[in-house]
């Protein structure tokens, strides 16, 4: 398809007298004549950039291989944050002709310019790497915070043995019969009162109070209370210090690494 070619002399020349209109438009229709006229001085703007760069070959040249696509796309979202940035004016005399009103952006606050923000908005490492998790484990909020002050264990630590155990799945269950959010073995929950280990509130009140046992017996050293709650106090003991598992040493190493993210947020 042949490029549409622009001869534009003022292109404001159409809109210099806005009529002064009595019409009330509602907030909303405000955001809708706003969005309508932004999004029609970026088709102007597209056409010029078009056209502007037809005897280059286009802005990717004509031997680049999928240029075509790139161009267009490129096109696009630059004209549209040209438009909604440094307006040419367009999109202003046009609102301006229909509602009598200057256009304000900032005031109009419509969706274009918050998918805008949005887009600049930066996620945190721990976001990006493992948001559906963090999504799971919002779900216990309630519960989390509520087992934190009756056990005195910092939520953001109960939120990261959560991650690292089950991954925020309450109905997790490992090779050695560790079952729940908080990975709760049959043993330990026969030893800590537990009815229903599958019961999300029993489990991470089970998984709180062990993990506030083991901080109160190494003196709230946290290296060796999450040591102890993957391994065993006897373990522990055993080795002096922290087993030398490479299991039990990732697993620290990953609940650490989830309670400086969260707590870095």
């Amino acid at each position: 398809m042949k490029p549409l070619e622009l001869k534009i002399t003022n292109p404001l020349k159409q809109f210099s007298k806005p009529a002064k209109v009595n019409n009330r438009f509602s907030p909303e229709e405000k955001r809708k004549l706003a969005k309508a006229s932004l999004d029609f001085e970026a088709m102007l703007t597209r056409m010029m950039l078009k056209s502007m760069t037809k005897s280059t070959g286009g802005m990717f040249g004509e031997d680049n291989y999928g240029g075509d696509v790139f161009e267009t796309i490129f096109e696009g979202e630059l004209a549209t944050y040209m438009s909604e940035s440094r307006s040419f004016g367009i999109a202003n005399q046009i609102f301006e002709k229909i509602t009598g009103e200057k256009l304000d952006i900032n005031k109009l606050k419509f969706p274009v310019i918050k998918r805008r923000e949005n887009i600049r908005t930066k996620s945190s490492p721990l976001e990006k790497a493992h948001g559906k998790k963090l999504e799971k484990i919002s779900r216990f909020e309630d519960l989390i915070s509520e087992a934190s002050k009756k056990f005195g264990v910092d939520p953001e630590l109960i939120k990261s043995v959560i991650l690292a155990e089950s991954g925020g799945n309450p109905r997790a269950k490992s090779k050695a019969n560790a079952k729940g959010l908080m990975q709760i073995t049959d043993s330990t929950a026969k030893y800590l009162g537990v009815n229903n280990i599958w019961d999300p509130r029993e489990n991470i009140f089970a998984g709180t109070k062990y993990l506030a046992l083991m901080l109160r017996q190494y003196k709230g050293n946290k290296d060796l209370a999450l040591a102890a709650y993957n391994a065993g106090p006897g373990n522990v003991k055993k080795y002096n210090g922290i087993p030398p598992f490479p299991e039990t040493k990732t697993y620290i190493k990953r609940v650490k690494y989830y309670l400086n993210n969260l707590s870095s947020s």
